[in-house]
């Protein structure tokens, strides 16, 4: 995020508005390709973690295997529909410029034939995560996800063309996959004994996936809309706006995604061995999120105005930080959400999340489209705002039936979220920047002592007082050896 920060303004100043608001766009259809591995990396998780829970790792080569050879061939498949549609992707689904459309294309080109590297990517890091890797997972993220924003500024420098900037990303995305498969054989040496691909395996994995795939599908869509929408309701120099408030605040999601990609192989195999001691697990993965998530999120909704002005210009804060607002409260809430719905794909049942999914698309389409057409960009942060607390309030509610005994817990959760989202609507009423600078330490120390005394147990207060000690040591030992 940082790097981002620092990376996106002079890569938006060398491309131009134009160019700039095309790469977005071309971004986002890049993010939908990466749909076709089918959910089969969550269901390589669910599957192995359930196997590793009752000591079965034996059958891991053949789950590796078998994923790996489905994958690739749906993203054989998919590159087979999607080169027929880049003409129509290019030149009458969006409002591209008519003198970028040549690039334009061969860009979206360049992205098909990364496809499989996309794909195959979430298979491999899903192995890891089953074997509670994250440490190895992080360690080659983090230089990756670097390289996103660095290696196509550097492109950007010495070339306008739109080509040359995706194609530097893609082959950081391929170095990426190859590293992952490399660490996978490294970590876990069962899956060198040759390779095993199992048919039987192909319909289990199938189906496991396919509704995962349906929820990953429709998730990549929700978060998307906004953006699609404008590109048919707005110029596309706006969508550049929009869409770079967007990328930095979606980005926030790393958070939640770091905690359920912990808790979900968790879920999987508590599921296998003793379901009914989900609950404890699910009701503490809500709790802490909120928590540690609230004085980041609040941080960034206070001083929002004041961080674009200072990452971008006066004109770019006066038109997106209220849109910023929106949409970090909106992620502060949709946030919450990864818990359940990791819960619900956890114990083998994401057809429940799958389904709501697929209803909220068409809510979220319409809702949208009539707000943007009134209010613009606002529009679409309110759009988008209403569509997360609604879907987090409805995922809690299915998740409750698998996990229950968890209920009390996250009722106060709820409460402690409607408090915060009320401390937000404080600070947007307070334009004076002296106020808000001692307003947010005030506001973070109160939800922190109500969170304390109401939410946590004492057992959770005494393992987060253990946290915080074992951090605090950790800095001092770092501070004493500089």
């Amino acid at each position: 995020m940082a790097v981002a920060f620092f990376a996106l303004p002079p890569l938006r100043g060398r491309m131009g508005e134009d160019i700039y608001g095309a790469f977005m766009f071309l971004l986002t259809v890049i993010n939908y390709l990466s749909i076709l591995d089918l959910g089969l990396g969550r269901a390589v998780t669910q599957s192995m973690s359930a196997r590793i829970a009752n000591r079965k790792t034996e059958e891991l080569p053949a789950i590796f295997w078998t994923a790996l050879g489905m994958m690739l061939a749906f993203a054989l498949m998919g590159m087979a529909v999607f080169f027929p549609l880049i003409p129509s992707i290019v030149c009458k689904w969006s409002r591209i410029p008519p003198g970028l459309q040549v690039d334009a294309a061969n860009t979206l080109f360049a992205a098909g034939l990364g496809t499989p590297f996309l794909v195959l990517a979430a298979c491999l890091v899903g192995v890891l995560e089953a074997h509670q890797k994250f440490k190895r997972i992080n360690i080659i993220r983090l230089p990756m996800q670097t390289y996103t924003f660095l290696g196509p500024l550097a492109v950007a420098l010495v070339s306008h063309s739109l080509l040359a900037p995706v194609v530097a990303l893609l082959a950081g995305k391929a170095v990426e996959c190859v590293v992952y498969f490399v660490a996978c054989l490294w970590d876990v040496p069962v899956l060198r004994r040759g390779v095993c691909f199992q048919r039987k395996l192909v319909s289990q994995l199938f189906v496991l996936g396919g509704w995962m795939s349906v929820s990953s599908i429709a998730m990549l869509v929700l978060n998307q809309i906004n953006s699609a929408l404008m590109f048919a309701l707005l110029p596309v120099a706006m969508v550049g706006f929009y869409a770079t408030i967007a990328e930095m605040v979606i980005r926030l999601l790393i958070f939640p995604r770091a905690w359920v990609s912990v808790l979900f192989p968790s879920f999987s195999a508590q599921h296998a061995l003793e379901a009914g001691s989900i609950a404890s697990l699910y009701a503490r993965g809500v709790k802490s999120l909120l928590i540690f998530s609230f004085p980041v999120m609040l941080v960034l909704f206070t001083f929002a105005g004041e961080a674009l002005t200072l990452w971008q210009d006066a004109k770019f804060s006066a038109e997106s930080a209220g849109v910023m607002r929106w949409l970090t409260a909106g992620i502060f809430v949709y946030s919450l959400s990864f818990v359940p719905f990791s819960l619900l794909q956890g114990v083998g049942r994401p057809d429940v999340s799958a389904k709501l999914h697929l209803v909220e698309i068409p809510f979220t389409m319409v809702l949208a489209w009539i707000l943007m057409k009134h209010f613009g960009m606002q529009g679409a942060g309110v759009a988008w705002f209403i569509r997360c607390v609604l879907e987090t309030g409805v995922m809690a509610l299915l998740a409750n039936r698998y996990a229950r005994g968890s209920g009390r817990a996250i009722r106060r959760s709820a409460g402690v979220t409607a408090l915060a989202l009320l401390f937000m609507v404080a600070m947007a009423g307070t334009p004076v920047l002296g106020i808000r600078l001692a307003l947010y330490p005030l506001e973070v120390a109160v939800f922190l002592l109500l969170s304390w005394r109401w939410l946590l147990t004492t057992d959770e207060r005494l393992a987060m007082t253990a946290m915080v000690g074992k951090i605090r040591n950790s800095g001092a030992r770092i501070q004493k050896s500089a």
